[in-house]
Parts: structure tokens; C-alpha cells; sequence
């Protein structure tokens, strides 16, 4: 059997991140491929449901548990990853694209020494060479490529959350929990977290979110944008935006689905005025329904869409709020 196929399981507060099991979703897939166990390493006191790793298809989780863990030091984080890394040696190590496993999964590559490909979209296993195929946007996101790493160990790849769809709990799956000492080798780190803030500038999360109202360039201005707010405050959706209104400074960055945005699959994506873009498409598309409205019949978006409303979303789109308001809750 090959050594083990590993995910970062990372934590909040001690509640495991969603992107963990979604990562254990396809590193089940890939483990299956290579005939390797799949490991989930998680760092943090009291992490809650470390169970649950097993039952989203760990065969074994490695838990580091020491209250020093509780902010994040990305110093300490990536000490850590790097002596587990090299006692147990996994052929591959998969971790979220987010605000941690961005900023210290690519130091753990360093010093090991091998290849990270960041930001991922897609994970395969080559069926002749056995190496993990990575995928990612490049070049501002017009081309995908497709990154091996043919000779470091382990390939390491972060992976954008909803990317890949959870699978459903099965607890009665068994597992191993091996409870690991932090290294006896401390690590002075060079910073120090004051204080964590966290971000309420979305009244809903576009990660958590079951309905989303997304805008595009058809809104023809950041005030226009209002339109889409309030029509995603009645739903109680979380806002987003397509590429061009980020790069006209009509939103924040944050609130941008697409290759070089976010990745979502909420029950519904409400689409106001995208024309559909190949770029955007792919950051979306694996949403369950996809309502377009645009004034365009020839727009991309409906070739995806499961309902399309070919109209001007400057009357479509308040007469919607307006009934969803009457509807009440």
C-alpha cells in the first residue's frame, strides 16, 4: 500500500471548516486511485467532531492539541506540518485556499523543499504516471493549467473551498485518532495576534450561503448595485459580483465569484446582469439552480441557466424584491 494521502483540516474556534470535508470528499477519490490510506491532520485545543473527519472518510486524523495553537501562528503552524510531514512521510497534502492555508502551506513547501500549486480548481490522478493533477486558472485567469510534480515529495496543492461537494457523514465508519505532542522544539515567532476581527461587511457568507444574487457589468454602475443588495437582503442570500464590477471598484474583491474569485455551489445563484463569461462560469456552475436575468436572449449565461429571464433587470429585478417582500417570510 503507498503512504498516506493527507488533508489540513483546519479550524475556527474549534469547529472544523467546511473546506476540510470537502477536501476529504476527493482525497477519498484520490486515495482510492493510488491504493493509500487518507490521512486528515488537524491543529487546535478542543476541535470539536474530530470524529466526524472519520466519518467524511479519514482512515486516520492526526491531532495536534495544545491551547498555543489557538491563534494561528503560521510560524508554529508550519513547524508543526513540517516534522509531521517528515516522520510520516504522505505522498500528497491538500489544504484550503484560504487566509491560513495561503499563507503557511506555501512555507511548508519551501522547507521541504517541493512543488505547491495554489488556489486549485480541480485534483486528479494521472492513470499512467500516478502523479496528482493539479489545476488552476493562470494568466489572469484566461488559461487552466495542469501542474505535476514529478519527482518532490509530498505534491502539495491548496484547493479553493467549494470546489469539490461533501459527502454525507457515515458514522459507522472507524478510524484512528493518533494524538500527537507539539514538538518538543519550540518555535519563536516572529509575529503576534492582537486581536481577530472578523469580517461584517457580508450579512451572509458566500461559502455558507444556500442562495446567492450575484451582479454584473449590466448594472452599469456602483450605485446601480443597490438593486442587487436588496434584492439578496429579502432573500436572505449573500451579494456577489462578477470580475468587471470588482475592477471598476463598484465592490470589494471579496464578494467576486469566478477563476480568479471565489468558488460557490449554492442551492440557487441568482445571475442579474452577467452575461456569462467562461472566466465566471466556472467559479459558479456548480450552483443546483441558476436563475439568469439579462436583456441579452444571446447572453452565455442562459446556455447554464435553469430558468432565464430575458428582460431589463432595472424592472425586473425591483419587481422581484417588491413581490418577495409582499410574499413576507
Amino acid at each position: 500500500m503507498n503512504s498516506e494521502v493527507w488533508v489540513f483540516a483546519e479550524q475556527q474556534s474549534g469547529v472544523i471548516k467546511s473546506v476540510a470535508y470537502e477536501l476529504l470528499a476527493q482525497g477519498a477519490k484520490l486515495s482510492s486511485t493510488l491504493d493509500a490510506p487518507l490521512g486528515a491532520v488537524c491543529f487546535g485545543p478542543g476541535v470539536e467532531d474530530i470524529d466526524q473527519l472519520l466519518a467524511h472518510g479519514a482512515d486516520k486524523v492526526y491531532l495536534v492539541d495544545d491551547p498555543s495553537l489557538t491563534a494561528h501562528d503560521e510560524d508554529l503552524y508550519t513547524s508543526q506540518l513540517v516534522n509531521l510531514i517528515r516522520q510520516h512521510q504522505p505522498q500528497v497534502v491538500l489544504a484550503g485556499a484560504t487566509s491560513l492555508g495561503s499563507s503557511f502551506i506555501p512555507r511548508v513547501a519551501a522547507t521541504l523543499e517541493t512543488g505547491l500549486a495554489a488556489n486549485c480548481t480541480g485534483l486528479e490522478i494521472d492513470p499512467e504516471s500516478g502523479l496528482l493533477l493539479q489545476t488552476r486558472p493562470t494568466y489572469g485567469g484566461n488559461l487552466m493549467a495542469t501542474v505535476v510534480c514529478p519527482s518532490s515529495r509530498p505534491q502539495m496543492a491548496t484547493v479553493r473551498s467549494r470546489t469539490f461537494k461533501k459527502v454525507r457523514a457515515d458514522h459507522s465508519r472507524r478510524g484512528e485518532v493518533v494524538r500527537v505532542d507539539i514538538s518538543s522544539n519550540r518555535v519563536t515567532s516572529r509575529t503576534k495576534v492582537l486581536q481577530v476581527v472578523e469580517d461584517l461587511s457580508e450579512q451572509v457568507k458566500m461559502e455558507e450561503a444556500d442562495i446567492i444574487v450575484c451582479g454584473g457589468r449590466g448594472l452599469a454602475s456602483a450605485e446601480n448595485f443597490g438593486l442587487v443588495a436588496e434584492l439578496a437582503k429579502t432573500l436572505g442570500a449573500a451579494l456577489a459580483s462578477s470580475r468587471p464590477p470588482v475592477d471598476d471598484g463598484w465592490v470589494p474583491y471579496a464578494h467576486q465569484v469566478g477563476q480568479t474569485g471565489k468558488t460557490v455551489s449554492p442551492k440557487v445563484y441568482v445571475a442579474c446582469g452577467v452575461s456569462g463569461a467562461p472566466q465566471h462560469l466556472t467559479g459558479m456552475q456548480r450552483s443546483e439552480i441558476i436563475v439568469a436575468i439579462n436583456e441579452d436572449p444571446k447572453a452565455p449565461i442562459f446556455d447554464i441557466a435553469t430558468y432565464g429571464i430575458v428582460g431589463d433587470l432595472f424592472k425586473v429585478v425591483p419587481m422581484i424584491t417588491a413581490r418577495l417582500k409582499e410574499s413576507g417570510p
